[in-house]
């Protein structure tokens, strides 16, 4: 029986608070930094690409919802597939998702070194890396409720700088500047894209919404959550969508030859001086590290409570992953680590990094979607016509979507991806006696 006096995490969080965090998660001003790589991409239909996006994570979305109102614990999809299929594919799915959120840190740290490294060049990246994961950790530590603060003030920021940019796009197309109209559908359809082109940029996109699978990890921290982290899953990607789709479609419209780039990767800054001058830039820059510190306490956040879920349950060692601080409430030991991973931006390059968490984040979506069939459909044989609707047909074509997206994944993806996923497997080999007996599970009771 669970000991009524051991450290538990704090239900301290509302809808507001978890809207802004998986925003934060999101860091939608990331679109602007990757805008000038995927718009080359797409030729252009970058809105369309994202809305094509949207539109597949809102079925994932729907199977998140369905899942939460069944397990609102702490796991995000580790938990709901181990609850729905079983425990050793939750495993493998709980261990690919880690991926994500571990080296989401590390990515932010990296970016927030190179940015501070050229404004000053006498000061060794090392310095910035360290000392802003230090701050990232301290923050995690102190409590969800100090970080939800802080990622909602940061969200903020970008809110506005989405705000702006949309002003100034549209005074400099009032005034004659890009295209010089404020309604185009240049920006949505090229009839000299293909499909397949087209369908292969998606998959990158997809991991801009990777917010709603974040709230769900907070599961056991947030007031209602049966009601709450539903809608919080809705608007965290129908908000996510919108900032995409608008934001790409003003970006075609006001510098409609993005072939003129004289750096794709930081395509944005041209964009950005060209509507708004110096002072918009200045802004820009500024925001950018803002949002790279919240996405980095949201992931951490995130990373720390699905290693405390799988401690809990000893799928990992309990003593190091399930210790809650009985003074903060949070999962310390788990947050040190994720912080000691975040040094690998010393070594490790950004390629990397990326291909591990493109691999990650669509294998868990597609058993999230085969989870909401494994739990409704046949375990709680909801088989009526609306029951098949819902928990047969919707997650089905969620899952065939991810599927899709899934076979798209470049090369280096799949092969970074897959030595995890069979690290995962050899693990799980030695934990289960060769498959024997099954991992540790928690019962839905002990997670109350």
């Amino acid at each position: 029986m669970k000991n009524i006096d051991s450290p538990t995490l704090k239900r301290s969080l509302t809808l507001v608070h978890v809207v802004f965090f998986g925003l934060a998660f999101m860091a939608p001003k990331t679109f602007f930094a990757t805008y000038g790589v995927a718009v080359h991409s797409t030729n252009g239909m970058m809105p369309t690409a994202y809305a094509i996006a949207l539109v597949a994570m809102l079925f994932t979305a729907y199977s998140y919802v369905q899942l939460v109102k069944a397990f609102p614990t702490a796991g995000a999809a580790y938990t709901f597939t181990q609850k729905s299929i079983s425990p050793h594919i939750g495993f493998i799915v709980g261990w690919t998702i880690i991926i994500d959120y571990m080296f989401s840190p590390m990515i932010s740290a990296l970016i927030v070194g190179i940015s501070l490294k050229a404004y000053f060049p006498s000061i060794p990246i090392v310095v910035w890396i360290i000392l802003f994961i230090a701050v990232i950790t301290t923050v995690n530590i102190l409590g969800i409720k100090l970080a939800a603060k802080l990622n909602i003030y940061m969200l903020l920021l970008q809110i506005l700088l989405f705000v702006l940019f949309f002003i100034l796009s549209i005074k400099g197309l009032l005034e004659g500047k890009g295209a010089g109209t404020l309604f185009s559908t240049v920006p949505f359809y090229d009839p000299g894209v293909s499909v397949p082109t087209l369908l292969s940029v998606v998959p990158i996109l997809c991991f801009s919404f990777l917010g709603f699978d974040a709230v769900t990890t907070l599961s056991e921290e947030t007031k209602n959550p049966k009601k709450t982290l539903p809608k919080a899953i809705y608007l965290v990607t129908l908000i996510g969508g919108f900032l995409f789709i608008t934001g790409s479609y003003f970006a075609q419209l006001i510098f409609p030859e993005f072939q003129s780039f004289k750096d794709p990767e930081s395509a944005y800054l041209e964009i950005a001086i060209y509507v708004g001058g110096s002072l918009f830039v200045s802004f820009f820059i500024a925001v950018g590290l803002t949002s790279t510190t919240a996405s980095a306490v949201a992931s951490g956040t995130s990373a720390s409570r699905i290693l405390y879920a799988m401690g809990r349950e000893n799928v990992l060692p309990k003593k190091l992953f399930g210790y809650v601080s009985p003074k903060y409430h949070t999962p310390v030991l788990n947050i040190l680590l994720i912080g000691a991973v975040a040094l690998s931006a010393l070594f490790i390059n950004l390629t990397t990094a990326v291909s591990f968490v493109s691999f990650g984040a669509l294998f868990a979506f597609f058993f999230v979607n085969l989870s909401v069939i494994a739990h409704y459909f046949f375990r709680e044989r909801k088989r009526s016509f609306k029951g098949t609707v819902q928990y047969l047909i919707i997650p089905l074509i969620g899952a065939a979507l991810i599927g899709l997206f899934f076979i798209k994944l470049d090369q280096h993806s799949l092969l970074l991806g897959g030595a995890w996923l069979f690290i995962g497997f050899i693990y799980l080999l030695n934990l289960t006696k060769m498959f024997r007996q099954p991992p540790p599970e928690l019962t839905f009771e002990e997670a109350q």
